[in-house]
């Protein structure tokens, strides 16, 4: 990385804008950052960083307060660098967020953070304007963080000198971001979190494992072995089970052969009980029928008859159907009689009459519908007649309304011309407007910028005296200033003497060169005050000329009256252009209508012509068609309708002699029906007919009894040895045979709880010695994974209690103290060395950390805390320098800055802490250094100086 350029403004203690070019101070290898305590040399150090990475090292990037609290509102915050990475030439200008004064008002209004990346050379690529494209950008091309840069490139003394003295946490720390180990904290991670699933994974199992083992307990009916049981244990439990489970099959088959032979007597008692039972009730049972048997007759007669008389019976229904239907018909008749004598008729065909009748009301359709024609046109006609009276009156009005409408345009056609031309002189009066308000401030402040100018005239002028005064006083003390400046027994550089015998005195309030640097300083800045001032005056003058000019002689009262009357009628052009546009639209509709109106108008009047003549000859041959009817459709309906009723009382007559004679043959076949079944007249068969369900019943008696006695004689006939009075014992025999049962059942139950124990053991046995199989392993795993876990944390074998991330922070620190080790012996002449120690800390605190300094001298090893101030200075400028080296290696760094901490140093420690610095510009490096001590100022020569910073402090930057 090499820096070429950087500006900054509004930034820090940098009120306006200031350049340093790197590439000038640079020339040498070695410059200088001078100034006073404030002045803002750290501040150029923190430009470079806010460029690159957006923030400031240390505490200052914390308050994120980066604008100049006393630059002026209008001046941006920005800073501008220009760099070469990697052969990648390019410029960086980033602003920050800031809060800036209002340029109207009170108040403040917050200005975004923005930056972009130009690319100048060494790289054809388009540029960038986000923030995070930059940032992985510049990242990308440095090959380091913004925490790495800030230690390899901007190397602060002071951080370093806190490092050598730091405990053990915050140097790893510090390492940790310069080395970006997180990787290996991840490993760590990853190893504790491994070993956390591992241990859930064994704590899981030997859940398994031992709930295994309670169940296999539960199912045993045993306690669970206290210790968690083992193949042992399991053994002889199913062992025991397997004896428990042969006892009670043979208890089980014992208690079976008992209990079958209970139930072989009690089945015979039963039997033998049973058939006693069953010739008592047989006996009971022809008791009974012998008791009923007469009324069985009576019930089979009574069967039979209604048998015979069931063919009667729908018969006779049919027939009382028939006549209820020849009422119906008659009824019908009769009022079909009626409907056609209401119609007037007198004569006695009746079919012929209606068809002839039907005949003479088809001839009349024809006529009918033009009949309804006749009455919808004479409806039309007086419709039409309200049409034209009322169209007629519409176009009147509308022949009044557009005989107004002329004088209307024509005023808001000249009403828009007006506006129109307004507008096209509102920018011209608008301009003169402003001039003429403009006018008076310009030149009061001409008049004021004139003051100033005179004001700065005198005073450069009085400058200008006193620096020639003071030239000319130097001059006339020269004598002086050169005797100071004699030294014995070296040459005059007047005369070339070596000696001096009389020398000029030194006088009181003698004129030195520094009083006439002072006075030219003043007298240059009253110049740029004159310029300055001139320069403003000159152009509020040329300002005020033209605003005169374009004013002329017109008073600022008659500008602004006018202005305002022409941005007024300008105003109003879109108002009036859609009023005169809406106007002209309701004229054309207006002779839209009329246009309608007239043609509606003409064609009603046609229509209704035509239709009266048309209503006139239809109207001659419906009179003539309607007879002494009101009308042709009258008289047409009353033909249809008394054709109808002929024709329906015609059908009704045939229907009622149909029913009659239905009716007579339906009676002769209910007697027919009748004698053939015996009976000796209709009446006698239908109080001989019964329901179906009463016949069923009957049967149902009949056949119950019938059943009941055949049953008890063949009852009888099959138990012919049996003694109806005998006496079984069926209760003690069943008795005997629930006692066996219950015994049975519970060496059953045994047994199957024996068997079901074993069973559910054995399958349980087999899930435990997998389990086992299982946990085995895993606890294998997570043995070794604890052990290798601890170690990796710096416990358990871990001898040097070293984590694996101090262990690469140590592995790192180590290389950093042999780089900062050749540096150090160099500056203490061959005394001092670092030494890397990885010995534990007291308390238990871990090691790999340590970083101590071997003195040649006494050759013993001591602690960091225990050198000087100027000691410390030279170890920690060494540990940078070495850390630089580690940490940068890969990457080119053609640019350093080193901050403060020469004031510690002696003149000899000085001189050979340049000289290491001299061996940095070895290939081209930069080194800056930043630094208010005077002897440095003196050992570098000034090649650029004086950028101011803010008042009463001034920054050098020497080469």
């Amino acid at each position: 990385m090499k820096l070429h350029r950087l500006a900054v403004s509004g930034f820090g203690p940098y009120a306006e804008r200031e350049e340093v070019d790197f590439d000038v101070l640079g020339a040498d290898g070695l410059f200088l950052l001078h100034g006073d305590t404030g002045a803002g040399k750290t501040t150029l150090l923190d430009a470079v960083a806010f460029a690159l990475f957006g923030k400031v090292p240390g505490a200052r990037g914390d308050v994120k307060r980066l604008r100049c609290d006393y630059a002026h509102r209008d001046t941006q915050t920005y800073v501008d660098l220009e760099l070469t990475v990697r052969g990648r030439r390019f410029r960086i200008k980033r602003s920050p967020e800031y809060e800036r004064p209002k340029k109207r008002g009170d108040g403040a209004t917050r200005q975004q953070a923005q930056v972009s990346l130009t690319w100048i050379s060494g790289w054809t690529g388009e540029g960038h304007s986000r923030i995070d494209d930059v940032a992985r950008e510049v990242e990308g091309l440095l090959g380091m963080t913004a925490e790495q840069f800030f230690q390899v490139v901007l190397l602060p003394q002071g951080e370093f000198a806190r490092f050598l003295r730091a405990e053990t946490a915050e140097r790893e720390k510090l390492l940790e971001k310069l080395f970006g180990t997180e990787r290996f904290l991840d490993v760590e991670k990853w190893f504790r979190e491994r070993r956390k699933e591992c241990k859930r994974e064994v704590d899981q199992l030997g859940l398994v494992h031992r709930d295994l083992v309670q169940r296999v307990a539960e199912a045993a009916h045993e306690e669970p072995p206290e210790a968690g049981g083992d193949q042992e244990w399991l053994s002889s439990l199913l062992k025991r089970l397997d004896e428990a489970e042969r006892d009670a099959d043979q208890v089980a088959a014992e208690a079976g052969a008992v209990r079958a032979d209970a139930e072989k007597d009690w089945q015979e008692a039963r039997a033998r009980h049973e058939r006693v039972l069953r010739v008592r009730q047989a006996r009971r049972n022809l008791d009974r029928y012998a008791e009923v048997e007469p009324s069985l007759r009576e019930w089979i007669a009574e069967r039979d008859a209604a048998r015979q008389a069931a063919v009667v019976v729908p018969a006779q229904e049919r027939s009382v159907k028939l006549d209820r239907e020849l009422a119906a018909a008659v009824a019908h008749e009769v009022a079909a009689a009626d409907a056609v004598q209401a119609l007037g008729y007198q004569g006695a065909d009746l079919r012929g009459d209606g068809e002839r009748l039907r005949e003479e009301a088809g001839s009349l359709t024809s006529l009918a519908a033009e009949a309804e024609r006749q009455r919808v046109d004479q409806r039309r006609i007086v419709q039409l007649d309200k049409d034209v009276a009322a169209t007629s009156r519409q176009l009147a009005a509308l022949v009044t309304q557009l005989d107004e409408v002329p004088p209307k345009l024509a005023a808001a056609k000249t009403a828009v011309e007006e506006s129109a031309e307004a507008a096209a002189r509102l920018a011209q009066v608008s301009g003169l407007a402003a001039a003429a308000v403009e006018l008076p401030r310009v030149d009061r402040a001409f008049r004021e910028a004139d003051d100033a100018r005179r004001v700065a005239v005198d005073a450069q002028q009085k400058a200008r005296e006193t620096l020639l005064r003071i030239r000319r006083e130097r001059l006339d003390g020269m004598a002086v200033e050169l005797a100071g400046q004699l030294r014995a027994g070296h040459e005059c550089p007047v005369c070339g003497s070596a000696e001096h015998p009389s020398p000029a005195q030194p006088m009181l309030n003698a004129v030195t060169a520094v009083d006439e640097e002072r006075a030219a300083e003043e007298d240059q800045r009253a110049l740029d005050v004159r310029q300055r001032a001139e320069q403003e005056s000159q152009k509020l003058e040329a300002r005020l000329g033209l605003l005169r000019e374009q004013l002329g002689d017109r008073p600022p009262a008659e500008l602004e009256r006018e202005y305002r009357s022409v941005a007024a009628s300008a105003e109003q052009l879109e108002s009036r252009q859609a009023a005169l546009a809406e106007l002209e639209d309701k004229v054309q509709r207006a002779l839209d209508q009329r246009g309608t109106l007239e043609r509606q108008l003409t064609e009603a009047r046609t229509q209704h012509a035509q239709l009266v003549e048309a209503v006139e000859e239809r109207g001659a041959r419906l009179e003539e068609a309607r007879g002494d009817f009101p009308d042709v459709v009258t008289r047409r309906a009353h033909l249809s309708d008394l054709a109808d009723a002929l024709t329906a009382l015609a059908t009704r007559r045939a229907a009622v002699a149909e029913h009659e004679e239905r009716l007579a043959d339906q009676r002769l076949e209910v007697a027919r029906l009748a004698s053939d079944a015996g009976f000796a007249d209709v009446a006698d068969a239908l109080a001989a007919a019964r329901p179906a369900a009463a016949v069923a019943e009957l049967e149902t008696r009949i056949r119950d009894v019938e059943k009941t006695r055949t049953a008890a004689e063949s009852t009888l006939a099959e138990l012919p040895d049996v003694d109806p009075d005998a006496e079984v014992d069926v209760t003690g025999t069943e008795e005997r045979f629930r006692r066996a049962t219950d015994r049975a059942t519970e060496a059953t139950t045994a047994r199957t709880n024996a068997r079901t124990r074993a069973t559910r053991a054995a399958a349980l046995a087999e899930q435990l010695r997998a389990a086992w199989l299982r946990l085995e392993p895993v606890e294998a795993e997570y043995a070794e994974l604890d052990a290798l876990t601890d170690v990796i944390n710096g416990l358990g074998q871990n001898s040097k209690s070293m984590t694996l991330r101090t262990y690469v922070l140590a592995a790192r620190l180590e290389e950093v103290a042999v780089a900062a080790s050749a540096r150090l012996e160099r500056m203490s002449q061959g005394r001092y060395r670092f030494v890397h120690s990885i010995e534990a800390g007291p308390r238990g605190t871990r090691g790999g950390l340590g970083l101590d300094v071997m003195d040649d001298y006494s050759g013993q090893q001591r602690p960091a805390k225990t050198l000087s101030g100027g000691e410390s200075f030279l170890a920690s400028l060494a540990l940078a320098l070495g850390l630089a080296d580690v940490v940068a290696a890969g990457a080119v760094l053609d640019t350093l800055f080193i901050d403060e901490g020469f004031g510690t140093l002696d003149a000899e420690t000085l001189e050979l802490v340049m000289t290491t610095l001299d061996e940095l510009r070895a290939g081209g490096r930069v080194v800056g250094l930043v630094s208010h001590v005077e002897e440095l100022r003196q050992r570098i020569p000034t090649r650029l100086r004086v950028r101011k910073a803010r008042e009463g402090s001034s920054l050098e930057l020497t080469a």
